[in-house]
């Protein structure tokens, strides 16, 4: 089945913006948001430029005002028809060690993540229930599998709940014309992670997007990106002691 028309958040730049453009290499038609309006008028002229057969919408949204988020998606959904798939990609990395007077950064992230992505799955879920068909895609992160340390430490808590959210979301909708999707990406530079410097694995933005896309087209239940290594590190970090994750956040 081609999913014609693709709604994502958080496409204004890093992962969502790559997305954008590999969907509209492959003639898809896209709903874009994001905060920063003016980047969505830029790549909506680049995606017009890649291919100018396709549709491109535009609107701005912030996922933290949730209401906001309803809003965007029924408006998208009216000018469009049908979505046939939802990607839950808005998210953001701010936090430092818990207790080290860095609250509101680690609340901002955990707001962000987790309860404006639970926002943004049970609008998109409201669209798919009622046309009886749809694809929701959410983007946690591989860090999703264990715990971590200083600033990785609320958003891998964030990525799991996700995880867990998903799945059991998909859990709910077994057997119906609905399906979810949960893509893992491991380490793909982009804005949320650019001043860091030394990253195990890292892929650049372009990489990393195509091996999502490609995953997202599968329709699966769990994907880890890129395939190497991450789908064998999953289970490496699952089993791994404390000392050995220390090192690696």
């Amino acid at each position: 089945m081609i999913r014609k028309n693709i709604l994502i958040t958080g496409a204004s730049s890093g992962l969502g913006r790559g997305m954008a453009i590999e969907f509209a290499k492959m003639g898809r038609n896209l709903a874009l948001c994001a905060r920063r309006v003016e980047r969505l008028e830029e790549l909506k002229t680049e995606l017009l430029r890649i291919n100018p057969d396709i549709t491109v919408l535009i609107k701005p949204l912030d996922v933290d005002d949730h209401d906001q988020v309803f809003e965007v998606f029924k408006a998208f959904k009216t000018e469009m028809g049908e979505i046939d798939r939802i990607i839950v990609n808005a998210g953001m990395g701010k936090g430092a060690s818990i207790g080290t007077g860095y609250f509101y950064a680690n609340k901002q992230t955990a707001i962000t993540n987790f309860v404006s992505a639970l926002a943004q799955c049970e609008a998109a879920m409201e669209i798919f229930r009622a046309q009886n068909a749809g694809h929701l895609v959410t983007i946690s992160s591989i860090s999703a599998f264990r715990g971590a340390r200083r600033a990785m430490n609320v958003y891998a808590a964030t990525k799991a709940g996700l995880t867990s959210l998903s799945e059991g979301l998909r859990v709910d909708v077994l057997g119906t014309p609905i399906k979810v999707s949960t893509v893992h990406p491991g380490f793909i530079r982009s804005e949320i992670n650019e001043k860091v410097k030394k990253v195990p694995f890292i892929v650049d933005t372009e990489t990393g997007c195509k091996a999502m896309v490609k995953a997202i087209e599968k329709e699966g239940g769990n994907s880890y990106v890129p395939v190497w290594p991450w789908a064998f590190m999953r289970f490496v970090m699952k089993v791994a002691p404390l000392s050995w994750l220390k090192k690696m956040s």
